[in-house]
């Protein structure tokens, strides 16, 4: 009687040190997901603030005469996490209406190549050089875009894309270097600084002249070929 109650004793002490210890590995196991939730969240808190600072920075800005005729701060649009980061020129009429670049006729050319080169609306972000609208739509001056190129880096910084496109020369020119012509380099690739850029044209230089159409689809599937590439690799 009394070695089967050892035995009881005995197997009843092993179940509760099993039962311990399962209860400890949960909440260890439970303790690893908070914090890798809690790590997460503070991660995409970091960088919702640091987009709204940079944000309200741009909006405030009067570093040039552009700030004084503008109706609003075009600042970009597209995935806040994309492959792909386009760059034109700058605001339009529309633009500065809508406060959102590339909403134009040149802009429904744009999205209408993106979308027949299937580009998914999350793979990409557009922006432009200056962000605020040159009167009459002239080209931003030297002052105007070196006054505004820091708030695009700090997007390359936030957005931290893949490629980058120019789309015309006036991208080509603060993005590549100012004696390259775009007519010289586009549809082909360049790397500068860590970046994978590809010029074309600006899609306004489509409405006036239509043979361009083609090359800059050319240039635009090399760019899909590239995202296609970083998926298989």
């Amino acid at each position: 009687m009394q070695e089967n109650n050892s035995i009881q004793d005995y197997n009843s002490m092993q179940e509760d040190n099993s039962m311990q210890e399962d209860n400890s590995m949960q909440e260890d196991n439970s303790m690893q997901e908070n914090n890798s939730m809690q790590d997460d969240n503070s991660i995409q808190d970091e960088n919702f603030t640091q987009w709204e600072e940079f944000t309200r920075r741009v909006n405030s800005c009067r570093k040039c005469g552009l700030c004084e005729n503008r109706r609003n701060v075009v600042i970009g649009r597209g995935c806040k996490t994309p492959e792909v980061l386009f760059i034109g020129e700058g605001p339009g009429e529309n633009e500065d209406l809508q406060g959102l670049p590339f909403v134009g006729q040149a802009g429904k050319l744009l999205d209408y190549a993106l979308e027949g080169l299937m580009f998914e609306e999350d793979s990409y972000y557009i922006a432009n050089i200056v962000k605020c609208r040159p009167p009459g739509n002239r080209i931003p001056t030297d002052e105007e875009a070196e006054q505004c190129l820091p708030f695009l880096r700090q997007q390359f910084r936030l957005l931290k894309p893949r490629v980058i496109v120019c789309l015309g020369s006036t991208a080509v020119r603060y993005i590549i270097g100012k004696e390259e012509r775009i007519t010289r380099i586009r549809g082909n690739w360049i790397e500068k600084k860590g970046w994978r850029i590809m010029p074309t044209f600006h899609p306004a230089a489509l409405l006036r002249d239509e043979a361009k159409k083609e090359q800059m689809w050319q240039d635009l599937y090399k760019v899909r070929q590239k995202l296609e590439e970083f998926e298989t690799n």
